[in-house]
């Protein structure tokens, strides 16, 4: 099976994309809470909230971005009298960039506290640095909202089927940052990528206090994109890298933390032939993922073909997921005996296992061993004519 890429540059889109979240995150904006965005940089929170502070707010706003050094020395002033000043007669409050703000927390801790009906929202490019700092001081204060490029639920009311399937090729390869929709031709695309992993991928890391050396999370970086959707050994990092175990665990914690790839756990149920202590790891858009290996040839060229198509419908699915509300933990399934299900959601004691495959073939049932372990469970196929269904 294979889609090909038809002068998909040529397509207009929306000049401005609805986000999925956009009704629950007004639902949610309420006097005396704080709603905290969390989601990597260049992912569109900032556009988000200038469209919705401009289309659905009906009562004054005053916005201040963390990264300027006027609004920081004013946030920085302690004082109830201060910030009631500050806010003066608006009746919410933005805080874009808000980790850049020192003691963020407390001073959200006191607005919420003192404030009478004033709605607070904070942005962040990392969970690092923005939940860690949000953390005590505003429990039961805050709700938490997550954004990430643009997911195919976002993009399915712009566009029919025949349009999703002529730009799947370039999802799978260029992935789905929101800037990339304006961009004419894919040289552009590739070189805005280019520029988003040298300038913007791992400037929030590389503030963070104790680490200082950028090559060696990028060669990281790249090491886990060849391994994209295979278990992944830290020691073996840690020897290519010339790093310690605990020093590559912790930059991988790290590169979650700021959106860049996400960890996938062995499901277990403790039977002796299952693999349940290694992890597979992904990016949540594959653009990065290519542009981290020098790599935007089209599919028909590649040798990768079958991991671009796993590790983008897996996010599209966690975008979902996170977006709808579907509450569930989600694992891959592998025994000793190399028998191996590529997804796994569990939820309220149900087991549903997915196998993805850009060519399906005529196999479409689970491993044996499985089925004897697991027969309440179901099983399904995800392959291109059919994966809409799932991550909608």
């Amino acid at each position: 099976m294979h889609y090909l890429c038809i002068a998909i540059h040529e397509i207009n889109m929306n000049p401005f994309i609805n986000r999925a979240i956009r009704k629950q995150f007004l639902d949610r904006l309420l006097p005396n809470k704080v709603l905290v965005l969390l989601g990597a940089r260049r992912v569109g929170k900032t556009l988000f909230l200038k469209n919705i502070a401009g289309n659905d707010f009906s009562e004054p706003y005053l916005w201040m971005n963390g990264e300027d050094l006027v609004a920081r020395s004013q946030l920085a002033v302690r004082s109830v009298e201060h910030y009631r000043s500050l806010v003066g007669h608006h009746k919410i409050l933005i805080i874009d960039e808000a980790q850049k703000v020192p003691y963020i927390g407390l001073i959200l801790k006191l607005m919420v506290d003192h404030l009478e009906g004033l709605k607070i929202i904070a942005t962040g490019s990392s969970v690092f640095d923005l939940s860690n700092k949000l953390g005590e001081p505003l429990t039961g204060r805050k709700y938490t909202f997550y954004l990430y490029p643009f997911a195919q639920m976002e993009l399915t009311p712009y566009e029919n089927r025949i349009e999703t399937r002529a730009r799947l090729e370039e999802r799978l390869v260029y992935g789905t940052y929101p800037e990339l929709t304006g961009l004419q031709g894919l040289t552009a695309k590739a070189e805005y990528l280019f520029e988003l992993v040298n300038a913007y991928l791992l400037k929030d890391i590389l503030e963070f206090d104790g680490v200082r050396n950028s090559d060696k999370l990028v060669k990281l970086l790249r090491l886990i994109a060849y391994q994209t959707g295979k278990e992944v050994s830290l020691e073996e990092l840690g020897r290519q890298l010339g790093l310690s175990r605990n020093t590559v665990e912790k930059y991988l914690d790290l590169l979650s933390k700021v959106f860049v790839i996400y960890r996938i756990s062995g499901f277990s149920r403790n039977l002796r032939s299952e693999i349940s202590k290694s992890h597979r790891w992904y990016f949540y858009d594959n653009g990065i993922r290519n542009a981290l290996i020098n790599n935007f040839n089209p599919l028909s060229i590649r040798n990768d073909m079958g991991e671009l198509w796993e590790s983008y419908v897996l996010t599209e699915r966690i975008k979902y997921q996170q977006y709808t509300g579907k509450h569930t933990n989600n694992y891959f399934w592998r025994t000793y005996q190399q028998q191996e299900i590529d997804w796994i959601e569990e939820s309220s004691g149900r087991i549903e296992a997915y196998e993805v495959k850009w060519n399906p073939g005529k196999n479409s049932k689970p491993p044996s061993a499985w089925r004897t372990s697991y027969p309440e469970s179901s099983f399904r196929m995800i392959t291109p004519e059919n994966y809409l269904e799932w991550v909608e």
